[in-house]
């Protein structure tokens, strides 16, 4: 069955077991400093979903219009350059697909270069997670529309739970990436 076709509450990062990176012999301070770079960068985007949430409870509760999240969305600093670049993803969380981009193209080659077993598991496993990733932002952008067009309940919920779900896959998906590639970072990516 393709991510497309699955319930939202089966799009989850969650599923199965997620390899383990293995201890790195050599990995110094220093590398594993380098390699945190990779989560003040996720704080960046954490913060964007924050600000998103707070929209999303302010229509909830009526203090604003749903036509306002459209326009909050777009005005992310990472989503405006994204969407010069054509996003698939259109309004919502569009800088997620720069970052994953990004990582498809360079980062995840690098640790792939270096041949080490168990980082290649966990590689494969975070490209995994960014199609789930993906298919829920092609969700939020879907109901944010349909919330837009029609701003009743049932569609404020959808774009809530599907919010919820995207959150929830970004922020589990962010920990295991820092948490496994820390020293693999700092080793074999140049530039994180």
């Amino acid at each position: 069955m393709s991510l497309a076709q699955l319930p939202l509450e089966e799009l989850t990062v969650e599923n199965g077991t997620r390899p383990k990176a293995p201890p790195l012999p050599g990995a110094t301070n220093a590398h594993r400093q380098k390699g945190r770079h990779l989560a003040a960068i996720h704080r960046g985007y954490l913060s964007d979903l924050a600000r998103i949430a707070a929209v999303l409870e302010r229509i909830e509760a009526g203090d604003s219009p749903p036509e306002h999240l459209k326009q909050i969305i777009l005005s992310l600093d990472m989503a405006q350059n994204l969407r010069a670049f054509g996003s698939l993803c259109g309004q919502g969380c569009q800088m997620l697909v720069m970052h994953h981009n990004i990582e498809q193209a360079h980062m995840f080659p690098a640790l792939e270069r270096a041949g080490v077993d168990g980082i290649t598991a966990v590689v494969a496993r975070l490209r995994e997670e960014h199609e789930v990733v993906h298919e829920l932002l092609k969700r939020l952008e879907a109901a944010a529309d349909a919330l837009v067009a029609r701003p009743k309940d049932a569609e404020l919920a959808q774009c809530g739970a599907v919010f919820l779900a995207l959150k929830a896959a970004i922020a589990s998906h962010f920990h295991y990436e820092e948490t496994e590639l820390e020293e693999a970072l700092g080793m074999f990516v140049d530039v994180i």
